[in-house]
């Protein structure tokens, strides 16, 4: 340990070392100073009203300028100028409107996306039990990891708990092994049989199933771990320019650890948290925690939504539909809350004061939520513009509910990198004809539009019923929103491919550059209520954005994931990465210093926690 802590000292010639959010330029930058984009660069502004500029001036933690160099008197010298590398672009900070900011730092311990093969699954487990010696040795320790697929195996049959204890190296051991959509486990028989003494195990559970053959417990989370988890993902979420988060349905047990972090100023990037939502037997207990709006010491923390789950996953199977599955015509999915009892709980949520999200995948679940959501509007008409409810993927939908979501004003909360994920099998699923109203995006951003040309434009400009905010659902997407800018505009997976070739799959649902852009700024600002300080680039925002050293507004779509953050600013702070001043060649030794020390903070942030 010492020997990498050495090596990263020399790495950093004298730089001081401190793990810290901040870049290596740290307290060098003032409280006022300006940024232009040079060359053929950009700033990106998703202001409508002004879609571009050259140059922005921040003044503490807001932006109190943004145009051209001679509008903004930038010869003058007033205040310090900073410019970025040419073809750098500048946007707004990205958000991610849907994600689970614990369990992806847990997810890190035990990756299994992209496994071929239970085989090779077992492998990686036996490979991190050689690199985590205190787990191997420890017969009482839960080995925890998270996204096998058996979609991408050759029987496309769900594990059992043998497949794990026919290892010899296996046998034996506590294994929990969350499937790559968190909506079923695959346990190894000591959990099982841990289960079953406890009295754990039922015949069945509601909402889900058990598989059994012919013939995850859960453990708490000690503070050192989830303070662990939450340093993972933020030091990742700002490498890739992330500068909001919405947690989707985090539990209250760990509210006081995040306005902990708040209180002291150690939340770097703005969270927007939705609670996991109430029994029906609980709701006066649940209702004694009330929301909070931008709090703590920066205001960084947001905790009014309420998340609530109608049915599952369609790669489980759980996803619930109006019809049997084309490939499985035993079943049409699983409501996780039966529809009377989820009337009951979004109406009790909304009258709590909470906003309102729910987790609905199937083209069932998501008619079930819309006809909640369309009777309370019929008797509150202020429910949809106030409380703005969501669902949370909107994933298939009939043709017919696709309009109607629009009508009502729906936000529509959805995850481009799940269609290009699930393309492969999703058609198999759903068959030719439902297919057409699955991860249908132009379809609904096109529905809130013609909802939108009869309402007033102060209505157009402030409401913002045309919204469709994006997000990855990280860990079960990866975290760069990049990846979902990439699908959303292309259809395409990362290799360039599709179902249906190199065009796209149902090219007819993507969205433009700008349409998604805007999907991952300004409208998760609106779907969290903060539209009037997040968002886009305007004088009096908030000063968040970011740097990218290329511009993914003109690059041919396949250079767009090789794109890089050169530097992610929040409040006006540069938290990762950093801005040259203006004159500063390219090549200077504070840019080779500077990314010595990216690679330092990474080090001493998995070492040194």
């Amino acid at each position: 340990m010492n020997l990498v802590r050495n090596f990263a000292l020399g790495v950093t010639t004298a730089t001081l070392v401190r793990y810290t959010w901040s870049s290596v330029y740290g307290d060098r930058y003032p409280s006022s100073y300006a940024v232009c984009t040079t060359g053929n660069g950009t700033i990106y502004t998703v202001d409508e009203t002004n879609p571009t500029a050259e140059c922005i001036s921040v003044r503490d933690s807001r932006l109190v300028a943004v145009g051209s160099r001679d509008s903004l008197d930038i010869a003058s010298g007033a205040v310090p100028v900073y410019e970025t590398k040419p073809g750098s672009i500048i946007v707004p900070g990205l958000s991610d409107a849907h994600a689970h900011i614990l369990e992806y730092g847990w997810k890190m311990q035990l990756v299994l996306d992209g496994s071929n093969s239970i085989e090779e699954i077992i492998s990686r487990i036996k490979g991190y039990l050689r690199s985590h010696p205190e787990v191997a040795d420890d017969p009482t320790t839960f080995i925890q990891g998270m996204g096998w697929d058996q979609n991408r195996w050759m029987s496309k049959q769900f594990p059992t708990a043998d497949d794990l204890s026919n290892d010899p190296e296996l046998a034996g051991k506590y294994i929990v092994l969350a499937r790559v959509d968190g909506h079923a486990s695959w346990v190894s028989k000591p959990v099982l049989e841990l289960m079953v003494a406890s009295g754990k195990i039922p015949e069945g559970i509601d909402g889900g199933e058990i598989i059994r053959d012919e013939n995850g417990v859960p453990t708490d989370r000690t503070p050192a771990q989830v303070a662990d988890y939450f340093k993972i993902a933020m030091h990742d979420a700002l490498e890739v320019g992330l500068t909001s988060i919405h947690d989707a349905g985090g539990e209250d047990r760990y509210i006081d650890f995040f306005k902990e972090m708040a209180d002291v100023g150690k939340l770097p990037i703005r969270i927007y948290w939705m609670r996991a939502g109430p029994s029906l037997n609980d709701i006066d207990g649940w209702n004694e925690i009330k929301p909070l709006i931008d709090y703590g010491r920066n205001g960084k923390f947001n905790m009014r939504g309420v998340k609530l789950f109608m049915d599952g996953a369609l790669g489980s199977w759980g996803a619930s539909l109006l019809e049997p599955y084309s490939d499985n015509n035993s079943t049409s999915g699983l409501f996780t809350t039966e529809p009377e009892q989820m009337r009951k709980k979004i109406e009790q949520v909304w009258r709590h004061g909470w906003q309102v999200n729910v987790h609905a995948i199937g083209d069932r679940a998501n008619h079930v939520v819309l006809n909640v959501f369309e009777d309370i509007h019929s008797e509150e008409p202020g429910f949809v513009t106030e409380n703005r409810p969501r669902i949370e993927h909107s994933q298939i939908m009939t043709l017919d509910d696709l309009k109607r979501s629009g009508r009502l004003g729906i936000i529509n909360s959805v995850q481009p990198t799940h269609a290009t994920s699930d393309m492969g099998y999703a058609e198999s699923r759903l068959g030719p004809q439902r297919i057409k109203g699955a991860y249908a995006y132009k379809t609904l951003l096109r529905s809130v539009r013609l909802s939108c040309l009869t309402a007033k434009a102060y209505f157009r400009r402030y409401s913002r019923v045309d919204v469709l905010p994006l997000g990855s659902d990280f860990p079960i997407e990866g975290i760069n929103p990049l990846l979902g800018f990439h699908a959303a505009v292309s259809r395409l997976s990362v290799d360039g491919d599709s179902p249906h070739g190199p065009g796209g799959w149902y090219p007819s649902e993507a969205l433009t550059r700008a349409e998604a852009l805007k999907g991952m700024t300004l409208d998760p600002a609106y779907a969290s209520f903060s539209e009037r300080e997040l968002g886009s680039l305007e004088k009096g925002k908030k000063a968040d954005f970011i740097v990218l050293d290329q511009d993914i507004m003109r690059v041919d779509m396949n250079k767009v994931l090789s794109t890089k953050v050169e530097a992610t600013i929040i409040d006006g702070e540069v938290l990762y990465g950093g801005i040259r001043p203006r004159g500063t060649s390219s090549f200077d030794i504070s840019f080779l210093v500077q990314e010595a020390t990216r690679l330092q903070d990474r080090v001493l942030g998995y070492f040194f926690r």
